[in-house]
């Protein structure tokens, strides 16, 4: 499967959840990536991947990412990217040891490619 069919079923699936797509970035969510820009959104999504979802254990796995508070945070649960059990079973990456550097950019990929789709709706509405 190539990236592209990964990502247009991952992205049908998570569409048809009742939780995931109730997930949209806010006008502040907007207003704050425009101002920092997308370079600087990927790297604060590498940042909260790296210490949230990286490590092997989780002390608190369920409840390390806010669901507010940043546009990385809310694009975390509307891609299931926002704990180890909701990335097993929605991305088949499996908990217990630590995340490789592949992993790791493929699911910030995941939250960026989500968070573009949110900017290009957004965009098309005004």
């Amino acid at each position: 499967m190539t990236k592209e069919e990964w990502y247009r079923q991952l992205f049908e699936h998570l569409s048809a959840s009742k939780f995931r797509s109730s997930f949209h970035l806010k006008q502040k969510d907007i207003v704050y990536i425009k101002e920092k820009g997308l370079d600087v959104i990927r790297e604060h999504a590498r940042d909260f991947i790296a210490k949230r979802e990286v490590p092997a254990v989780i002390p608190n796995d369920g409840k390390q990412t806010p669901m507010r508070g940043h546009p990385v945070f809310v694009a975390q649960h509307a891609t299931a990217t926002c704990c180890r059990e909701c990335i097993r079973k929605w991305h088949k990456i499996q908990p217990g040891k630590e995340l490789s550097q592949v992993q790791k950019e493929y699911l910030v990929d995941v939250i960026m490619t989500w968070i573009e789709k949110e900017l290009s709706y957004y965009d098309s509405q005004m």
